[in-house]
């Protein structure tokens, strides 16, 4: 019995790959090197920013006859005019910096035998280079994060020029104070771009929306579902891109649609979304409970109730003649969650709804008059506003059929053409008016989308664009460090 088990144990291992199968993305983000480019600008301003806040300790020492102290150690410029950044596939991305120059002021006082002079400084650290390798992964809450930094800093020389009534006498002693300047600058440079990598850019990396409320009654999951995959052209993201419904979380669709598919790298950024996110996201506005609407008193279109009454009149005089006055509704209901179907062509989904006609006795509970199915299938065009991606509906084909016999099937063709016009007038409107407020993707604040053009393929689409900052990289990371310590 017991080889018996080992056997089946050794013949099920090799299957465990393919049944513990990766999950698949609803959502995909392609960053190619073209918005690496765009963001080179903004990291050298930052990096710039923070080496010019770096603090240097007073430095005290004793050379000779002379006795000297240096404080209030400023960096007065930066220019880092050759400035690289790029991928490193596999690992993230580089910053690096070669052939530079950074100026820096200082105060100086010194004791030769009984002469005591002050005066500033004036420094310049040439040949800086700085080599910065960013390791980016996907954190236990499903966020991009960078990891670690690996930092190497140089500078190949620095010059002093003194001032003051003996700083030509002491220019011979320039090499001493620069040399130690020189080495505590080199210790200084890591530990700051450390800092600002680990501290203030991952808090806004943290800012970026993960699992967060669209409305009142869904929310979505932008998890990042495996550490990004980076080349040495692009930073590739795969995300859950799964809606819920808020009260109860653990209902969810399960994801068997394609896996969307980016091939281009001609845009800053490109965005795919498979049939997948959309369906999930009527899955769950459907588990939700908002897919019902009444349609009575003055949402009823005297025509439409006319008609209602003429194709009723049988049923109602059968029922109750007194009832031949009383206020008629529609009760409509989806019966089961809407579908996507992205095609080349473009996309559409397809609605199946009940449809009840209703006669309101007053005073009494509303008498069933008619059970009818309706199916609707409407054309979906997706767009991207800065970063909210919205979608908007045009009905294009209709069609209701008795839920009780052939016979009364024939009976509601002329119903038809009016209940086709009160959705197109009613109903649509209504749910572009929803989903026109659109969904926010996973991008910083102060990054946006612009020149925006999507493409349709089999199972999903791509949205490729340019990306545009409305904020500085400085302000972005200020911005969200405000919004965290605002929700501590």
């Amino acid at each position: 019995m017991a080889s018996c088990l080992l056997t089946l144990l050794v013949l099920f291992i090799p299957l465990l790959p393919s049944i513990m199968a990766a999950e698949p993305a609803g959502c995909k983000i392609r960053i190619t090197d073209k918005g690496l480019d765009m963001l080179k600008a903004e990291t050298q301003r930052f990096v710039e920013e923070e080496l010019s806040n770096i603090s240097m300790p007073e430095m005290e020492g004793k050379e000779g006859r002379f006795q000297y102290t240096i404080t209030n150690v400023k960096i007065t410029e930066m220019n880092l005019t050759h400035v690289d950044l790029r991928f490193i596939p596999t690992v993230g991305l580089l910053f690096d910096v070669q052939n530079s120059s950074i100026t820096l002021s200082f105060h100086r006082r010194i004791l030769y035998w009984f002469f005591y002079d002050t005066g500033n400084i004036s420094a310049s650290a040439d040949g800086v280079n700085i080599n910065t390798v960013l390791n980016l992964i996907r954190d236990h809450e499903g966020r991009l994060k960078i990891n670690n930094i690996t930092c190497d800093a140089r500078i190949e020389k620095m010059r002093a020029k003194f001032s003051g009534t003996l700083g030509k006498v002491y220019d011979f002693i320039s090499g001493f104070l620069t040399s130690g300047m020189r080495f505590l600058l080199n210790q200084k440079i890591c530990p700051a771009l450390d800092h600002a990598a680990l501290v203030h850019v991952n808090a806004m990396l943290d800012s970026i929306p993960v699992k967060t409320e669209v409305d009142g009654y869904i929310g979505i999951d932008y998890s990042l579902l495996s550490d990004p995959l980076v080349t040495s052209k692009s930073l590739d993201m795969e995300f859950r891109g799964m809606f819920f419904n808020l009260a109860n979380e653990n209902d969810i669709l399960a994801n068997s649609a394609v896996d969307p598919v980016i091939t281009e790298y001609d845009r800053m950024v490109y965005l795919a979304l498979s049939e997948f996110f959309f369906d999930s996201g009527m899955f769950s506005y459907y588990k939700a409970g908002i897919f019902q609407m009444d349609i009575v008193n003055e949402k009823m279109p005297k025509d439409l109730e006319l008609l209602l009454r003429t194709t009723y009149f049988g049923a109602l005089m059968m029922l109750n003649p007194a009832l031949m006055d009383a206020p008629l509704a529609l009760q409509l209901a989806v019966n089961s969650p809407p579908k996507t179907t992205i095609k080349t062509s473009g996309a559409t989904v397809v609605v199946t709804a009940i449809v009840k006609v209703l006669v309101l006795p007053p005073g009494q509970p509303p008498v069933q008059l008619s059970s009818m199915t309706m199916e609707n299938k409407f054309n979906a065009k997706v767009s991207m506003k800065g970063k909210r991606l919205a979608v908007h509906a045009d009905l294009r084909r209709f069609k209701i059929f008795s839920n009780q016999s052939a016979l009364e099937s024939l009976a509601l063709i002329p119903l038809q053409a009016p209940l086709k016009t009160m959705l197109q007038m009613s109903v649509v409107p209504l749910i572009n008016n929803w989903t026109k407020r659109g969904v926010q993707i996973p991008l910083a604040d102060g990054m946006d989308f612009i020149e925006e053009v999507v493409e349709y393929h089999n199972g999903y689409i791509v949205i490729g664009a340019n990306l545009h900052f409305s904020k500085g990289l400085r302000e972005m990371i200020e911005g969200s460090e405000v919004a965290s310590n605002s929700t501590v």
